[in-house]
């Protein structure tokens, strides 16, 4: 088994993660598309579909990156965006990442804006303590 990476590291590999990955897992454990903007992660959905119903209802959301061996899991709130109200440059950057554009479909889509509270990454058991990189929405000092 490798050495714990610092926290600085994880963090570091974190946001590496939420520039370059495209898909994460959501609540009802199917791979969405993002986009990373810095502060917070798009996804696009269909406006019918259980996923964007549970964030409407809710508010709140919970969403994994990656895999079991190198773990990004993110809690925090989400906005809902009707498509026809997303920002142009917004949807062209999220269809040029994530390879398809939800304003060019005939059923409604909603984009969900989530602002992250809570990120946390690990690989293995030696990265247990100090997993958390992010609590009430500030990155937390290495």
């Amino acid at each position: 088994m490798e050495p714990p990476r610092t926290q600085e590291r994880r963090k570091t590999d974190t946001l590496r993660r939420l520039e370059q990955d495209v898909d994460a897992w959501v609540p009802s454990l199917a791979p969405f598309s993002f986009l990373w903007d810095g502060a917070a992660l798009l996804f696009a959905m269909p406006a019918a579909g259980p996923t964007a119903r549970n964030l409407l209802a809710s508010g709140e959301v919970r969403l994994g990156l990656g895999h079991t061996r190198d773990v990004v899991l993110i809690k925090g709130s989400a906005e809902a965006i009707p498509a026809a109200e997303i920002p142009a440059e917004t949807g062209d950057a999220f269809a040029a990442k994530a390879g398809f554009d939800p304003r060019a479909l005939s059923s409604p889509y909603f984009y969900f804006r989530i602002a992250p509270r809570k990120i946390q990454a690990w690989c293995e058991v030696n990265e247990l303590g100090g997993r958390d990189l992010m609590r009430a929405g500030a990155w937390l000092d290495p």
